[in-house]
């Protein structure tokens, strides 16, 4: 933890890192806590009629004066052009965040939409098999234009999964993570989507598999274990009750678990024998699979997930689509927990895909309530990230206040220019 201190006004120099005791409507900086960069600050905090403020010791560049070397001088300069500009940064920061929460509940209600539709084709497959392709390939084609129709997308961190609703979230995350790498690497619209109907009913065959399996919370017996692996044989049983299931998406179906060595399942594959689509889901499939395992003790958050893959999964995988994941995600991608080079915690809510350095991040602010939490952009607020950490590590009243996901599912939107 930093070492902090309560000092009085008078004994504010530039360089102290400051926290001010007053809630965030009551001045005009954009946050309670930063570093004082300029004379002015100082005596626009004395104006604020407090007292004393806290300073953080480990991230001032200088100490507070000591009481008995304080000599407190008349204003050198009108405050009121600082006091405008400070108003106007602020007034500025809270139209961009309003903005942004319009843009976040635009894209909530569009993944809502699209997670109903596939809640709904998935359950007609096995009584109106035709019925359910036929939505889905609706599904897949809207959102592929809504994928090559904007330039400037943006990936969002969606709410928790419902009970029981892991299934649907695990494969409409996974189709639209290959839609948006399929776009990347410059795929044509009718790959994007074949890989994105191949991705969307990849699991279906765990539909064959007993409830009773799935959820057994023991080990696995050996036939359990072997069953449970028949599930990509079961899917494309399931697609092929009716004829008009894409053919090119076939081979997602059956090879999401073969890897490129032949260590997978359920032939032993290897890379020959495997197409791209069937290389890039395995990819997505894996690193979705690593964020929300079975055992959710297992979890790794998905900063953490993306480092093992890439350590762990040389030969196994594709290392260019591994790559293009990184670099798509960013280094720290939607749902991990953060510390700025502020002091605060935050927890990364958007990556925008063309400046994935400067991801928008809901940051901790004890005086801010939790509904009204601020969303940042590192890049407009000249801050960045110090350090990713698991979000266990934090103390109890920023984890409640900042609720990370036990699922971290995304959805993209674009961003309207400002």
């Amino acid at each position: 933890m930093s070492k902090s201190c309560k000092v009085h006004v008078n004994q504010l120099q530039v360089g102290n890192f400051v926290r001010l005791p007053v809630a965030w409507k009551d001045h005009p900086f954009l946050f309670n806590s930063f570093r004082v960069k300029q004379e002015a600050q100082i005596q626009l905090i004395r104006s604020l009629g407090i007292e004393h403020v806290f300073v953080d010791l480990d991230r001032s560049d200088v100490m507070p004066l000591q009481e008995q070397s304080v000599s407190v001088s008349a204003p050198s300069k009108d405050l009121a052009p600082l006091i405008d500009e400070l108003d106007k940064k602020k007034q500025e920061q809270i139209e961009q965040l309003k903005k942004m929460r319009r843009e976040l509940g635009k894209t909530e209600q569009e993944f809502d939409r699209s997670l109903a539709k596939m809640r709904n084709l998935i359950n007609k497959l096995r009584s109106r098999p035709l019925n359910a392709i036929q939505e889905a390939e609706e599904l897949i084609q809207d959102i592929t234009r809504q994928l090559l129709a904007n330039e400037n997308l943006v990936l969002h961190l969606m709410g928790d999964a419902k009970k029981d609703d892991g299934f649907y979230y695990h494969s409409l995350n996974v189709a639209v993570l290959c839609m948006l790498l399929a776009k990347e690497l410059g795929w044509d619209r009718a790959d994007i989507e074949a890989i994105g109907m191949g991705a969307l009913f990849h699991d279906v065959g765990k539909l064959k598999v007993p409830a009773q399996i799935l959820k057994k919370h023991t080990g696995l017996t050996t036939p359990e274990i072997n069953f449970i692996k028949q599930h990509p044989n079961f899917g494309v049983e399931f697609v092929k009750l009716t004829d008009t299931f894409p053919e090119a998406a076939l081979p997602v179906i059956t090879n999401h678990h073969e890897f490129l060595d032949g260590s997978g399942y359920p032939k032993g594959l290897k890379a020959n024998d495997l197409c791209p689509l069937s290389q890039l889901v395995a990819v997505v499939n894996e690193y979705d699979t690593l964020c929300h395992p079975d055992n959710i003790s297992k979890a790794k958050t998905p900063y953490s997930a993306l480092g093992y893959l890439f350590k762990n999964y040389k030969g196994k995988l594709n290392n260019d689509f591994v790559g293009q994941l990184i670099r798509m995600l960013g280094i720290y991608p939607p749902g991990s927990v953060v510390e700025l080079t502020s002091g605060q915690f935050g927890m990364v809510m958007a990556v925008n895909i063309s400046k994935l350095l400067f991801p928008r991040i809901m940051v901790y602010d004890a005086l801010v309530p939790k509904d009204q939490a601020p969303i940042i952009d590192l890049e407009a607020e000249g801050l960045s990230i110090v350090r990713c950490l698991p979000p266990a590590a934090l103390p109890e009243k920023i984890f409640n206040y900042l609720n990370p996901r036990e699922r971290v599912t995304y959805f993209f939107g674009h961003e309207s220019k400002r």
